[in-house]
């Protein structure tokens, strides 16, 4: 099975929908399958401000490259090391990307996808 990390907007509505769903299964005793991770945005906006195109740059090239330094990662992206700093830190705090043990950093998952859909359009 492929974990995922799945990057989108979702209004309120639906995600409540969705808590409320978890809340049922959980109350009737019945686990949760693991599934692909969510991270969802209010608006195509707040999407486009956490994580603007060089940020997902930096996502892109540690899932290529895989568990590497930030130096490392600054270097292959010929960029300065505090700005893919500052990009990690907020990758990190989205759980999009993790330190291991050596303080490497790492995509934890098999695939990273961002939806782009009418939401965003509308909202554009």
């Amino acid at each position: 099975m492929t974990n995922r990390a799945i990057i989108g907007i979702s209004n309120w509505a639906k995600t409540r929908e969705s808590l409320l769903a978890l809340a049922d299964q959980l109350e009737a005793g019945i686990d949760p399958e693991a599934g692909d991770y969510h991270l969802n945005f209010a608006s195509a906006t707040q999407l486009l401000a956490e994580l603007p195109p060089r940020r997902l740059d930096t996502l892109r090239e540690i899932k290529h490259a895989g568990p590497m330094s930030i130096y490392a990662v600054a270097k292959a992206l010929s960029r300065n090391y505090s700005n893919v700093h500052t990009d990690v830190q907020k990758l990190i705090e989205h759980g999009l990307v993790e330190k291991d043990e050596a303080a490497r950093v790492r995509v934890p998952w098999d695939d990273v996808l961002v939806r782009v859909d009418a939401s965003l359009l509308a909202a554009a």
